[in-house]
């Protein structure tokens, strides 16, 4: 029979998938052997009306055959196979599917009843991704009469009967030659194929076999000199299964405990720490799936690419269609790993990527409903791990809450640990149960460290008053506090910046009176700092320090050295609004009073000195350290 033509369509839209459809070449065995899975899958189903098939479910199989010398990979199955005509449909006509006529013509009911991935027609035609040449022999259950279809790609096919003794498909790749861009060859070789399908095809519901050569050692009926037996090593031809078949995560709670699952988590992720918490699912309804993560143990950095990140695998049907689903889960539960295999996806032509996304978008909100739940658990049975878990992933929960204008913060609020001292770290719900009745706000203070932020000045009267405060480590947590606004009706309060609120109104006026009669002394210490210092003013802070910093504005300090170190120079020059404060009860403003009294210069190192100390305090850079050196030196 003579050459046949592509549609033009067609031959434009085989072009597009070889060159652009598909983003990684390797995908083609996978293509093809779900394909052959989709054939066994029809027939098998035939079988249980049709005794006449005279296979069982056990006889099924696909194999894969290699010659390296011909540069030949084979794909054989013992499926429905086609019809003359049905391969020149099929097979002449790109995007026109077979595995999807058969499931539409049967009934509604039934058609549930059996799984198909290839719905798109386009999957075969990967082949030409790496193959120069593509054959297909296959003869149909119930027909005498096979078919030999061929095509070299976009420049037409034949399709020509052929004797055909068994029923099913070979489909016959001849490899491309090696370039310089791509070694077609590697795919020839028995490891690469054991590879693909581990990656690809491992849960393939078929057994996919091959033979592998193997080393063997055996007697070789002499005797060493000691009287042992000899060995000897040969090599022998054995024909392997090459996948699984049943994913653990398709099988039940009675057959498959969680100490397999973690064993499972552990190797397939080399990672030598138990994961801190482990989630099952099994969904029927809108949208079936089977679902089994992993909270990571510990961050597990790869030490060669720097990924630290985990990644929840997705498969439909026992095939893996990508290895990282970013569109499951939002940013905050990026650590999670593990996998979601579900028959009810909407694959699109490269299935590669999704057609629309409404069913992961069912399917992540209830994930994450579960994760959240447990991780509640953890928190609730395993405070000291739950600790750990958050020391590792706290952040990204934070960058959450501050994700989106605030959008999940209701959601994550519940899962964030905040330090009340060095050992101890609280919720917000909790930390609100413990307030004595007469404080009215939730007050923090913010540094480089825990032990920093507990020794600002500022923080000594909340604690004299029998208040706990949050200590926070970093310009994050002040954003989260920024986004949660008040956890059950009590808002925030920053030591450092805020009116604490301890003061009555008589206090007030009487400490705004006291400002307004050193307003000379203020102004000159001011004068004698420089730029640098925006406002000097009597504190009704501080109980026992001479002074500290503060800050006026949105921008606080820990702000300042986060922004230091931005990308733009623009974002490195931010700079807080200065405050200093000197408390008036401590001998040092006693002194600096004498000073400015009787000696202007004095009064002006001495200044200097305080705004420094006050600085060093804060737990910032001394902005001119050789000028603090030097007015120290003349005052000792």
């Amino acid at each position: 029979m003579g050459k046949k033509q592509f549609k033009a369509e067609s031959k434009r839209l085989l072009d597009l998938m070889i060159n652009s459809i598909y983003t990684n070449k390797e995908i083609f065995l996978r293509e093809i052997l779900s394909n052959a899975s989709d054939a066994i899958d029809k027939l098998c189903y035939l079988s249980l009306t049709d005794d006449k098939v005279g296979l069982n479910r056990d006889d099924f199989k696909i194999e894969i055959l290699v010659d390296k010398e011909a540069r030949t990979i084979t794909v054989r199955d013992n499926g429905i196979g086609m019809t003359l005509e049905e391969a020149e449909n099929n097979l002449g006509v790109i995007a026109k599917s077979g595995s999807y006529k058969f499931k539409d013509e049967m009934d509604s009911d039934k058609a549930e009843d059996i799984s198909i991935i290839g719905q798109f027609g386009v999957g075969f035609y990967s082949a030409f991704m790496v193959s120069d040449e593509v054959t297909v022999l296959s003869r149909k259950y119930g027909e005498e009469q096979g078919v030999k279809w061929e095509s070299k790609g976009a420049d037409g096919y034949t399709v020509t009967p052929i004797e055909k003794e068994t029923v099913g498909t070979d489909v016959i790749m001849h490899i491309k030659a090696d370039s310089e861009e791509e070694v077609y060859g590697s795919y020839l070789e028995v490891w690469k194929i054991k590879a693909l399908v581990k990656k690809y095809s491992d849960y393939v519901r078929w057994p996919i076999k091959m033979d592998v050569e193997h080393q063997e050692r055996y007697e070789t009926g002499e005797k060493n000199d000691d009287g042992s037996p000899k060995y000897a090593y040969r090599m022998v031809t054995e024909n392997e299964t090459l996948n699984s078949m049943v994913p653990i995560w398709q099988r039940s709670k009675n057959d498959v405990t969680d100490d397999d699952c973690i064993a499972w988590y552990k190797e397939k992720n080399r990672d030598r720490k138990d994961p801190c918490a482990l989630v099952r699912v099994s969904a029927e309804g809108q949208v079936s799936y089977k679902a089994m993560l992993f909270v990571p143990g510990e961050q597990n950095e790869n030490v060669f690419t720097g990924d630290n990140k985990g990644g929840i695998t997705l498969y439909s049907n026992g095939v893996m269609i990508m290895e990282k689903c970013d569109k499951l889960v939002h940013d905050y539960f990026e650590f999670v790993k593990g996998v979601v295999d579900s028959p009810d996806l909407s694959l699109n032509i490269s299935r590669e990527l999704l057609q629309h996304d409404r069913q992961l978008r069912i399917i992540g909100q209830n994930l994450e409903k579960r994760i959240k739940s447990e991780l509640e658990k953890l928190m609730r049975d395993d405070k000291p791990k739950y600790e750990e878990f958050f020391r590792n992933f706290g952040n990204d929960l934070k960058v959450g809450v501050c994700d989106e204008y605030g959008r999940y913060k209701d959601f994550l609020r519940d899962l964030l640990l905040f330090y009340t001292s060095e050992e101890h770290m609280t919720t917000l719900k909790e930390y609100v149960e413990n307030m004595p009745e007469s404080q009215k706000v939730i007050y923090f203070a913010t540094s480089s460290s825990v032990k920093q932020a507990m020794n600002l000045p500022q923080c000594q009267e909340v604690r004299d008053r029998g208040y706990e405060i949050i200590y926070l480590t970093s310009p994050l947590d002040e954003m989260v506090l920024d986004a949660l606004r008040e956890q059950d009706g009590k808002s925030f309060c920053n030591v450092v910046t805020d009116d604490l609120g301890f003061e009555t109104d008589e206090e007030k006026k009487a400490a705004e009176e006291r400002d307004i009669e050193n307003k000379e002394l203020l102004d000159f210490v001011k004068e004698s700092v420089g730029e640098g210092l925006s406002k000097v003013k009597l504190s009704r802070k501080l109980t026992t320090q001479p002074c500290c910093l503060t800050t006026e504005g949105g921008l606080t300090l820990e702000m300042e050295r986060y922004f230091r170190h931005g990308p733009s120079e623009e974002m490195r020059k931010l700079r807080a609004t200065r405050v200093l404060e000197l408390n008036a009860e401590h001998k040092s403003f006693k002194a600096l009073q004498d000073a400015f009294a009787n000696d202007k210069e004095k009064a002006a190192r001495l200044s200097r000195v305080l705004y420094a100390l006050a600085e060093l305090s804060a737990g910032v850079d001394v902005e001119d350290p050789i000028q603090f050196v030097g007015d120290v030196s003349e005052m000792i």
